[in-house]
């Protein structure tokens, strides 16, 4: 069986891209749940798959990262992937679509769980925001932070790769990617035409589609008034060549086949950029 790629909630799910799309394991309600009923499905998942990688965002409850955590510990394995970079999160439900892509190809656990740090820098990660007064992942100036609390005020703002932050008029634009791409665009409450009319043309996007706004959203950006939007690449087979054209290496504490400088699984960096080898018990920080 292909390794799964795990989610904390089903809007973080989106629909199958292609044929070839495995559909997402959904870990649910995993901090409200008996630990030992969640304990024995993430052991049943190991015992299906090998091995599972759990994208998960940095915006998810407190309780439910810590949750994932002594799970992982309770089970003592090197088998589960806790992967957390620092997107917004649409984006990284588009990243873990495009993990759920690869995982039908023929990599190997290690790499496709390294693959995750090498897509995100293939993305363009942002929102239209009605308010940056709580906005804390992206820097806002004094000059933005007062402009905020004027009446009609909007603002643009580019979470990844590079924080950028502009308010709403007649110039407004955003460093966009410079390869094609598609966008997705997840639409809150916010009245406004800006990203599908304004920002999608001149990024020459090359398709666009919808999909309900995820839950965490308002958490990550601070406010519930707000469309967020992600650029990315949608083919298999451009993914599929960008990860196998990296050089491949071997952790040298779990043996499992990575690319990159650092083990997803077990968390361990090559012996010259690391200090004594991670006990093993279980215990890791979140990978990302």
């Amino acid at each position: 069986m292909p390794t799964a790629i795990a989610v904390t909630s089903a809007d973080m799910a989106l629909p199958a891209q292609d044929e070839r799309t495995l559909p997402a394991v959904v870990l649910r309600d995993v901090h409200t749940r008996p630990l030992e009923q969640v304990l024995t499905e993430l052991q049943t998942l190991i015992e299906q798959h090998g091995h599972v990688i759990v994208v998960c965002s940095r915006a998810t409850p407190l309780a439910v990262r810590r949750r994932l955590h002594t799970l992982r510990s309770l089970l003592e394995s090197d088998r589960i992937a806790l992967f957390s970079p620092e997107l917004p999160p649409l984006g990284l439900a588009v990243l873990a679509r495009q993990l759920r892509q690869l995982a039908s190809c023929d990599l190997s656990p290690g790499v496709l769980a390294s693959a995750g740090r090498l897509l995100i820098h293939y993305l363009h990660s942002g929102a239209l925001l009605g308010s940056v007064a709580r906005l804390d992942r992206v820097p806002v100036n004094l000059k933005q932070h007062a402009k905020s609390w004027l009446p009609g005020s909007q603002f643009a703002v580019l979470a990844h790769p590079q924080p950028q932050l502009v308010r709403l008029g007649p110039e407004a634009a955003l460093d966009g990617p410079e390869f094609g791409t598609w966008m997705l665009v997840a639409k809150g409450p916010l009245q406004s035409d800006w990203v599908t009319a304004s920002l999608a043309p001149s990024w020459k996007v090359q398709g666009l589609r919808e999909t309900p706004l995820p839950a965490e959203s308002p958490t990550w950006w601070g406010t519930g008034r707000l469309i967020e939007f992600c650029t990315y690449l949608p083919d298999l087979s451009v993914l599929y060549q960008l990860v196998t054209s990296v050089r491949r290496g071997t952790c040298h504490w779990c043996g499992i086949d990575v690319i990159g400088d650092r083990c997803v699984f077990c968390s361990a960096t090559p012996p010259d950029q690391e200090g004594p080898p991670p006990a093993r018990t279980g215990h890791r920080a979140i990978a990302g």
